[in-house]
């Protein structure tokens, strides 16, 4: 169960940050509205939100999510791999010390976005990615494992982010796509399987009752229904422009 998220208000410089994608550049206006549904989705879930004010100099920083790994027990802040966002880390760390007493750090020259770090249960993966080098990723695994949890680290093939393509729904039920579908390190998992079409869609988050799912992917939507779970639908189109997804938006613990 969630209790508490950070979330952090989109500035008007979000529309020129970083992106991979060929969708068009984010209407800010419709950012700001999606943002703000986003806030009331995470509020119908039960949790308490702490909101933070926008940052213009870090336009990508609403993607709270790689700044920080949090776990019952401790928070872990990253080291993210794009160095125009390596700065979000300063107050990210401020924030979070409100909440916890322990806390450790990846250090240089280790990159770690939290976007490629998922946990289900006492298990944490790690990916490899263009933003998470493998000495970050090893860092993770060493502070993890020196409290009991256990770490695998996952080098991508295609995804951005880890949690691009996967995401814990819970009672050892996962939601997959694209190079996870098959990978043998999730094979010991239920899965619930995205299409090709609808890769974007797995980059979904689980919030005490419910699933929050990007809005527009029907089958998707068919399969979690079908599996059992409370679906809350949210647009997404102006996050989906700059690379981000429904859990790169918030920290939840």
């Amino acid at each position: 169960m969630f209790k508490q998220v950070i979330v952090k208000k989109p500035s008007s410089s979000y529309v020129n940050g970083l992106t991979t994608s060929d969708l068009g550049k984010p209407d800010y206006e419709k950012v700001l509205v999606q943002h703000d549904n986003y806030i009331q989705a995470l509020k119908k879930c039960g949790v308490e939100v702490e909101y933070l004010l926008e940052s213009d100099e870090f336009p990508d920083s609403t993607f709270v999510e790689d700044t920080a790994v949090l776990t019952p027990e401790f928070a872990v802040i990253s080291n993210p791999g794009a160095e125009t966002r390596n700065k979000e880390i300063i107050e990210m760390e401020s924030v979070i010390k409100k909440y916890y007493d322990d806390i450790r750090y990846i250090k240089a020259p280790g990159t770690l976005d939290g976007g490629d770090v998922l946990q289900i249960d006492d298990h944490f993966y790690i990916g490899i990615s263009e933003r998470t080098n493998e000495e970050g990723a090893e860092q993770l695994k060493r502070i993890l494992e020196s409290a009991d949890y256990k770490a695998t680290i996952v080098p991508l093939k295609e995804f951005f982010h880890l949690k691009t393509g996967i995401a814990y729904l819970g009672n050892n039920q996962i939601i997959v796509a694209g190079e996870f579908v098959d990978h043998p390190d999730f094979d010991h998992y239920e899965k619930i399987i995205v299409t090709k079409e609808d890769e974007y869609s797995a980059n979904c988050i689980r919030v005490n009752d419910y699933v929050i799912i990007p809005k527009g992917y029907e089958e998707t939507k068919r399969k979690l229904n079908e599996a059992g779970y409370q679906i809350i639908e949210l647009e997404m189109s102006e996050f989906q422009k700059q690379d981000g997804g429904l859990s790169c938006l918030s920290l939840r613990f």
